[in-house]
């Protein structure tokens, strides 16, 4: 049921988390028993504040995007306001039931089967038997995962869980729908099928928060946004004065983020150089970034990297990312390496690349902005027409026409 009064309250909320210096992690448990006969020697602990004294209200039926730079603590709000993780201090008002779909994992037990998860998550919402049972149905013809209702979640792949995760949050009797990243993995029929829920879902006067790195997304679905700058609420107002922001942003941190010590992730590998082949192009032609990552030998465990290439307006145009083409790299020395990305064809302007390293589930090194580089207003089809024939979408596709 519905209260009086916004939907969400959020007032001076905060959450601090205690960090470990690396070199007062134990590796081995002999380690920790050293440690502990060596009295007088405790270990020194940093200070992290993933939000920081966060107040907003949100009305019903408002679809508000939550919008920031890797790290800004969006993830965190989510969690915070669903209760997954308690705040430092502040508080936070919910006026109705909330459903949510965050991280891949949260929310479904992994021994049960799909069947046995979706009566599971209404009993978590507070309802009854027969109230899920009515909504069952469409539960599974939204999801399409009908076969498979009798296996065990564990097994799913992640689209999958994806698609029945997302299929109960938005059918199941909540007021409130909390949306994190995660739809970024379905395809794109299902991405349209989940936007065309989540606006059904405010014409019925519910509330949904959607964290998105794709603008894009956040511009087709949402009336107002939030941006969020190092656990720091800078502005709530429309879609347009957030997105503003949030590319003003990337200007400011460019020159800083330089500085390994001042970019997201863990540290224990770092890039030290990166730079894009060829930094004017021509649309069709090929795209290179080249890269350096430190070595750190005691790091043991092989990594991947990830690069994003996106346009002007934020939007990603594409992920090279080196898994899908089976390609690791070795921590013992140092990394040259390239990647090259041939299609799609560019349109004119300019674009920025995102690197990224991952292991282990873990993002070692995040670099926004790591280089860019500019296209040429130059066609690359064979014959000019007048400009609607090519002003539409955000790449020049490769195709061609024949006659049957």
């Amino acid at each position: 049921m519905m209260s009086e009064g916004p939907s969400i309250s959020v007032s001076n909320l905060s959450k601090t988390y205690r960090i470990l210096r690396r070199e007062d992690r134990d590796t081995y448990a002999a380690e920790a028993v050293l440690k502990k006969l060596r009295l007088g020697k405790a270990k020194k602990v940093e200070h992290f504040d993933a939000i920081h004294n966060v107040s907003f209200d949100v009305p019903w039926g408002a679809v508000v995007g939550i919008i920031g730079r890797n790290g800004a603590g969006k993830s965190t709000l989510l969690k915070v306001i669903n209760r997954i993780t308690a705040p430092t201090k502040g508080r936070i008002e919910l006026g109705g039931r909330v459903g949510s779909l965050l991280e891949v994992g949260t929310g479904f037990h992994p021994e049960l089967t799909g069947r046995e998860n979706v009566y599971l998550n209404g009993t978590l919402l507070g309802m009854r038997r027969k109230e899920i049972r009515e909504r069952f149905d469409a539960i599974v013809d939204f999801a399409g995962t009908e076969r498979f209702l009798d296996t065990q979640v564990k097994r799913y792949s992640t689209g999958m869980y994806i698609r029945l995760a997302f299929a109960v949050a938005a059918h199941l009797d909540s007021e409130i729908l909390l949306v994190d990243e995660v739809l970024a993995v379905g395809d794109s029929d299902f991405q349209a099928k989940c936007l065309r829920k989540m606006r059904e879902v405010a014409r019925d006067g519910r509330t949904v928060l959607l964290v998105s790195h794709q603008l894009q997304t956040v511009s087709d679905l949402c009336n107002t946004a939030l941006y969020l700058d190092q656990g720091r609420l800078v502005l709530h107002g429309t879609v347009e004065e957030a997105m503003e922001e949030y590319k003003r942003s990337f200007t400011r941190a460019a020159p800083m983020l330089k500085d390994a010590a001042l970019r997201p992730g863990t540290g224990e590998l770092r890039f030290t150089e990166t730079a894009v082949a060829d930094d004017i192009t021509k649309p069709g032609n090929e795209v290179v970034v080249e890269f350096t990552v430190g070595a750190n030998p005691g790091f043991g465990n092989r990594y991947h990297v990830s690069c994003f290439v996106n346009n002007e307006d934020g939007m990603v145009i594409a992920q090279c990312d080196s898994r899908v083409v089976d390609f690791w790299l070795d921590p013992s020395t140092d990394a040259q390496a390239r990647v090259s990305l041939r299609t799609p064809w560019l349109k004119p302007g300019a674009y920025t690349v995102d690197l990224f390293i991952h292991a282990g589930g873990r993002a070692l090194d995040i670099w926004e902005q790591a280089c860019r580089f500019q296209v040429l207003p130059v066609s690359p089809y064979p014959h000019p027409t007048t400009p609607d024939g090519t002003d539409r979408g955000v790449v020049f596709p490769d195709f061609d026409y024949s006659q049957t």
